[in-house]
């Protein structure tokens, strides 16, 4: 299925709307500087309206640089760090069009709504339950008929599904699950932090016979990974 592309307006008035674009726009070339240089990735920035997955008291706030509370003990990632994670797994994809993603960690599903812009399909998991269902509220109105949204335990991924051919965690444990390289196909991509108190982004590759190389990107910081739902 080919990736969706939908030209995303939530803002009914046509002055607002234009603003917002602007904003995102240059929140896009600010990205940009700052290293991110895929024009895909920095195109899926420009796209998405970060303010309508924030809460309605920080939307003056969504196109700064920064994490932000999105309840339960939960952070949007900040910009540039989503834009990283879909170039990083971008970048090991031969045909993006047809590829299918997986994100542990849905949120407020505005990573969700980037990578929708990227691959064919997003299939995003959630363990809990009033961020699942803040994130199907948030998508709703975009009509992504690419992303998936599941509820469950994040850190077993999620059985069954056919290898995805990039995993991108939102949450950081001390080493990458079993699970997630299991249902990682060969030749795939895994993008995730690790690390309890000091953490570091890596990329884990799976080569054709199956073998794990992993490297160390760069310092980060997210939410620990925690097993089970709630």
């Amino acid at each position: 299925m080919a990736a969706a592309r939908p030209e995303l307006k939530p803002a009914t008035d046509g002055r607002a709307a234009l603003a917002s674009q602007r904003i995102r726009e240059k929140m896009a070339e600010r990205i940009g500087r700052q290293g991110v240089r895929d024009p895909r990735v920095l195109q899926a920035m420009a796209t998405v309206p970060r303010h309508v997955f924030v809460d309605p008291a920080l939307a003056s706030r969504a196109y700064e640089d920064a994490a932000m509370p999105i309840g339960h003990g939960q952070t949007i990632s900040r910009p540039y760090i989503v834009a990283r994670c879909a170039e990083l797994l971008l970048a090991a994809i031969a045909r993006p069009p047809e590829a299918t993603v997986l994100e542990i960690g849905t949120g407020c599903g505005y990573a969700a709504a980037v990578l929708a812009q990227l691959v064919g399909t997003v299939v995003s998991i959630e363990r809990l339950r009033p961020l699942h269902e803040l994130a199907r509220a948030n998508l709703r109105p975009l009509r992504l008929p690419n992303v998936r949204l599941v509820f469950g335990d994040g850190s077993l991924g999620v059985p069954g599904h056919p290898p995805f051919d990039g995993i991108v965690a939102a949450a950081a444990g001390t080493e990458l699950p079993a699970a997630w390289l299991a249902q990682l196909r060969n030749e795939g991509r895994l993008v995730a932090p690790l690390g309890i108190n000091e953490q570091r982004l890596v990329v884990a590759h799976k080569d054709a016979a199956g073998r794990i190389s992993q490297r160390t990107i760069e310092a980060v910081r997210f939410v620990p990974l925690k097993p089970g739902t709630g």
